[in-house]
C-alpha cells in the first residue's frame, strides 16, 4: 500500500511534521501513534472526524493508532485557540462523554486484539504527585519559550489562569508516558497543537534521549473561509441525536462545488483516482459527486440503512414531494399554535430563520416555501387543521427543509 506518509500528504492531511524525511523512515516500519481528545461534549464532531480518519488511515496501513479520551487534561482546560477560559467539567461528566466518544471512535477504528488502544490520560495523571512531577518534568521546559508560544501569546491578552499554563506540560507527559508504555512515536493533532506536540518531542529527547515526530494537520475551512463543520445552528455533531442522520446527510450534500474534492479526499476512503473523476464533473452532473461524499460520510457514522433513508428522503424533497419519516421534524403543542401562527413565527419556530425579522426576510425575497407552494403574504396563517396529518413541509432556499406537525 505504499508510505502511509504519502497517502496522508495525498489526501491534505499534512501541514506541519518535525522532520519529514525521519517520520517517512520511521513509517516504512509498524509504529503507534496517537490523537488526543479532550471529553469537553457528549459527541465528537465534523472537525474530529478529520483526526479520525487519519488514525483510520494509519491503521489500514498497518501501524497501530491510540485515542487518548483527555479524562485528565479534561480537567485542566486547553487554552488553545481560545480567548477565555473553558469550562471545567466534574469528573462524572467527563465519564459520560468519554464513554460516548469511545463509540464514535470506534465506527472507524478497530480496537479489537490489541490492533488499536483507546486510554483515559486520567489513569495516569490524577495520580501525580505535584512536587514530583515539578522535579522531574517541570524542569525540562522553559518559562519564556512557553510564553512565547502563540497559543499563550494570545491568552495574555485576555488573561492566562495558571492551571490552564500548566497544560503543554501535562500533554507533553502524554506522550513521553505513550513512549514509555506502548513505544509511541508520533503524536498527531490540529495546528494549533503543534507547540504542544513539539513539547512532547523535545521532552522524550532530554529524559529518554529517543527521537519521536510531531504531524499536524491544516485548520480545516470551506471556500467560503468559514470553520470546518460549523453551520447557523452549531456543530455539526456525530451522535445522531444530537444531529439526524437526514441532517448530517444534508451537510454533505450542500458542500460548494470547489469543496467536493478536498472533502472527498479526507472524509472518504474513496481511491484518489476515483475522486479525480468525480472532481472533473461539471454543471448540473456535479451533483453526482456531492451525492457520493454525503453517502459514503453518512454510511461511515451512522451505517448503511441510516445512510439509505437519508438519501431517499433527500431525493423525495428534492423530487416529485416531500416523504419519508428522516425528514427532520418539529411538534408543535396547541399551546403553542395557538389560533394559528403567521409565516414568520412558522419558519422561526422550525429552526430555518433564528428570528421573525429573518424569516420575513426570507419571505420578501421568494425565499419561502410551504408544502411546495412559495409564500409572498407575510400574513399568512397556519393553524392546527393545517398541521395535522402529514403537517406542513417548509423550505428556506433550495435546500432546507424541515417539517411541521401538531399534537
Amino acid at each position: 500500500m505504499g508510505n502511509v506518509y504519502d497517502t496522508l500528504q495525498a489526501r491534505g492531511f499534512v501541514e506541519q511534521v518535525s522532520d519529514e524525511a525521519g517520520l517517512r523512515a520511521k513509517l516504512e516500519q509498524p509504529t503507534t501513534c496517537y490523537v488526543g481528545y479532550d471529553p469537553t461534549a457528549s459527541s465528537l464532531h465534523v472537525g474530529n472526524l478529520f483526526t479520525i480518519m487519519a488514525l483510520a488511515h494509519m491503521q489500514r496501513h498497518g501501524h497501530r493508532p491510540i485515542a487518548i479520551v483527555g479524562g485528565g487534561t479534561g480537567m485542566i482546560g486547553d487554552p488553545s485557540g481560545k480567548t477565555e477560559m473553558r469550562q471545567l467539567l466534574t469528573a462524572e461528566r467527563i465519564e459520560e462523554n468519554l464513554q460516548a466518544i469511545k463509540g464514535q471512535i470506534g465506527r472507524l477504528v478497530d480496537f479489537s486484539e490489541g490492533k488499536a488502544l483507546i486510554i483515559n490520560n486520567a489513569d495516569w495523571l490524577l495520580g501525580l504527585n505535584y512536587v514530583t512531577f515539578l522535579r522531574e518534568i517541570g524542569r525540562h521546559f522553559s518559562v519564556n519559550r512557553m510564553l512565547a508560544a502563540e497559543s499563550y501569546k494570545m491568552r495574555m491578552q485576555t488573561g492566562l489562569s495558571f492551571i490552564e499554563f500548566n497544560y503543554q506540560l501535562l500533554q507533553a507527559y502524554d506522550f513521553l508516558h505513550l513512549y514509555q508504555e506502548f513505544g509511541c512515536a508520533l503524536q498527531m493533532g490540529g495546528n494549533d497543537q503543534w507547540g504542544n506536540i513539539l513539547a512532547g518531542v523535545d521532552l522524550i529527547r532530554r529524559i529518554e534521549g529517543a527521537e519521536t515526530y510531531a504531524l499536524t494537520f491544516p485548520l480545516l475551512t470551506t471556500s467560503s473561509g468559514a470553520k470546518m463543520g460549523k453551520t447557523a445552528k452549531g456543530a455539526v455533531w456525530l451522535d445522531g441525536e444530537r444531529m439526524s442522520p437526514y441532517d448530517f446527510y444534508q451537510f454533505w450534500i450542500n458542500t460548494a462545488d470547489s469543496d467536493v474534492e478536498r472533502f472527498l479526499k479526507i472524509y472518504t476512503f474513496l481511491p484518489l483516482e476515483q475522486i479525480g473523476e468525480y472532481a472533473k464533473l461539471e454543471g448540473a452532473a456535479s451533483r453526482e459527486a456531492k451525492r457520493v461524499l454525503a453517502r459514503e460520510v453518512t454510511t461511515l457514522i451512522h451505517g448503511r440503512e441510516a445512510a439509505d433513508k437519508a438519501q431517499e428522503a433527500s431525493k423525495a424533497l428534492f423530487g416529485a414531494g416531500p416523504s419519508g419519516a428522516s425528514v427532520p421534524t418539529t411538534t408543535l403543542s396547541a399551546e403553542v399554535i395557538g389560533e394559528g401562527l403567521d409565516v414568520a413565527a412558522l419558519f422561526q419556530k422550525a429552526g430555518l430563520c433564528r428570528s421573525r425579522s429573518e424569516a420575513r426576510r426570507l419571505v420578501q425575497q421568494g425565499g419561502a416555501y410551504v408544502n411546495g407552494e412559495k409564500v409572498s403574504d407575510l400574513n399568512a396563517v397556519y393553524d392546527a387543521a393545517s398541521m395535522s396529518g402529514e403537517g406542513l413541509t417548509l423550505r428556506a432556499g433550495k435546500k432546507r427543509y424541515h417539517r411541521i406537525v401538531s399534537e
